[in-house]
């Protein structure tokens, strides 16, 4: 069973786990339409949140529940008070749980001199920040640790997932350079010399480890990222590429971004964030199938669709809480005159 079947992981993970001769179960709130699902896959309507639809999903019992959407201490527990109907699980998290060995972290990254200093590759033994309520991070670090405590009940595999990247995304951060392309916008600002790393993640390599980890049960944590971590520049120039764009211009600032809207990407750190994936590839036998570019057409096709005829902020409500105005071209403008 598949949680969470209809986001962007989800979808992925259905598609691989059915291609590979699973019985899959998608459970999403909405159902929902999806052209691209192979055939024979159940559906089921319902919120996870609901501890009888979760229960009645589940049924007799199943041999996997993969939950991408799994998030603080209540849904671990949800998902050990079925132990005696799951055979193992496979659950999403993520690298913000990272923490440095100064203690810094993605929580603290606004603070001066906040933002962590990880080693380059950054392996699963890193610390972690402190388990508690107060942020992302934080509570997904309790669902890791109640999860792996019931190791013996409900053995989980726990993939720490980078800047993830794919169709269907409600967060693309490509948005950022699509968006400009399709304005003409023939400049763009680049903070920290355009060599910022945020190591992507694609939903058919995530999905990939899904599949392999649901065939090879067992407590553990693995980073789920892409064989490549390119910089912003070489994502902007990638994206030029699939768009058919004659080539921008890069204006590359060194350090942190001039001003509150300029050159700020969601890419945007001034250490890099680069993971190692020996550790996956040890216990799972796991190979990347995709490359960062390989599927970047399909993504960059997804937001075309979701922007044409709509304001960005109506189409991605949840960049604009997450980033703030990435598209503020008076100020850049402003900025690039002076």
């Amino acid at each position: 069973m598949v949680i969470g079947a209809t986001g962007q992981i989800g979808r992925a993970a259905v598609g691989a786990l059915a291609r590979d001769g699973w019985e899959v179960t998608a459970l999403s709130r909405g159902g929902g339409r999806d052209d691209g699902r192979p055939g024979g896959v159940r559906v089921v309507r319902g919120d996870r949140e609901d501890d009888a639809v979760l229960a009645g999903a589940v049924g007799d019992g199943c041999d996997v529940v993969v939950d991408v959407v799994a998030y603080g201490g209540g849904h671990a527990r949800q998902l050990v008070s079925l132990a005696d109907r799951i055979g193992s699980a496979v659950v999403i998290s993520s690298v913000s749980v990272y923490e440095d060995d100064k203690g810094r972290n993605f929580d603290t990254q606004q603070e001066p001199d906040g933002f962590p200093e990880y080693p380059v590759p950054l392996t699963e033994r890193q610390r972690t920040v402190r388990a508690g309520e107060t942020s992302y991070s934080t509570r997904k670090v309790v669902l890791e640790r109640e999860l792996l405590a019931a190791g013996a009940q409900l053995p989980t595999t726990l993939l720490r997932a980078g800047a993830v990247h794919g169709a269907y995304c409600r967060t693309p951060r490509e948005l950022y350079f699509v968006k400009r392309n399709l304005d003409g916008r023939s400049r763009r600002v680049l903070a920290y010399g355009g060599e910022s790393r945020f190591h992507p993640a694609s939903v058919h390599n995530i999905a990939e480890l899904i599949r392999l980890a649901a065939g090879r049960p067992g407590s553990r944590v693995l980073n789920a990222v892409d064989p490549d971590a390119p910089t912003v520049a070489e994502i902007a120039r990638a994206v030029d590429a699939v768009m058919g764009v004659a080539e921008r211009e890069d204006v590359l600032v060194d350090g942190p971004p001039p001003a509150p809207t300029v050159g700020d990407t969601p890419w945007s750190v001034p250490t890099p964030v680069v993971c190692d994936m020996s550790a996956a590839e040890r216990e799972l036998g796991y190979r990347a199938v995709v490359r960062y570019a390989d599927r970047l057409a399909e993504t960059v096709a997804s937001i075309e669709a979701e922007l044409a005829g709509r304001d960005w902020r109506e189409a991605y409500p949840k960049m604009l809480q997450a980033y703030g105005d990435l598209f503020d071209y008076a100020a850049e403008d402003a900025w690039l005159t002076a």
